[in-house]
């Protein structure tokens, strides 16, 4: 499977999850609030390569691979994700420009669950949706781990690991695994590139 391949595997593995966030969002009402980007400008968020592929190809089919690579090149250890766009001072308000392409991470945090010692499902959250929907929250905490459908982040991660399990597993800042993500596609593209044009020349 080439990059290209892998890319293609983990925006199936989007689409479903997408497909069950939005079900068990809907049932719970507890997404994230509306403007709230507190989560979102903290830059020790980690991330792997592999759930940016997708954001790296559709930036390197659009034109703009170079000029966010020289972007993130300007950017240091406390800058928070490139494609997250504050509205506010602070940065807690804002908004992801890029929504369909954005990370695992940013698709699990809120709307998944994990399994704490006692084998019981956690809703992923913060305290922000925690406090401003309390009763929801309280009440899908139980309810998840009875009728209501969840998306496990486990499960979801299994999905990536099948598909590469290094780009999957090494977690590094958000930002520095775009710019990986970025580069590997321009690596990738030179040298399909390259292929192309020696074919073309040989007999």
């Amino acid at each position: 499977m080439n990059l290209q391949q892998k890319s293609q595997e983990v925006r199936k593995v989007f689409e479903e999850l997408d497909a069950q966030i939005k079900d068990f969002i809907d049932a719970s009402q507890i997404g994230c609030i509306s403007g709230c980007g507190f989560c979102c400008s903290n830059p020790k968020v980690s991330a792997s390569v592999l759930e940016f592929l997708p954001l790296a190809f559709d930036l390197f089919e659009k034109g703009k691979a170079e000029k966010a690579l020289e972007l993130l090149e300007s950017k240091n250890g406390q800058d928070y994700c490139i494609i997250y766009k504050a509205t506010s001072t602070d940065a807690a308000m804002g908004f992801c420009s890029d929504y369909q392409n954005r990370g695992m991470i940013c698709r699990l945090f809120g709307s998944s669950a994990r399994k704490n010692k006692e084998d019981k499902k956690e809703i992923i959250t913060c305290k922000k949706i925690k406090e401003a929907k309390k009763e929801q929250y309280e009440a899908a905490s139980l309810a998840i781990n009875e009728e209501m459908s969840v998306p496990l982040s486990s499960d979801a991660y299994s999905r990536l690991y099948n598909i590469d399990f290094q780009l999957t597993s090494d977690q590094m800042p958000i930002n520095q695994a775009i710019q990986k993500a970025l580069e590997a596609v321009l690596r990738f593209k030179y040298y399909e590139g390259s292929e192309a044009s020696e074919s073309a020349e040989s007999f």
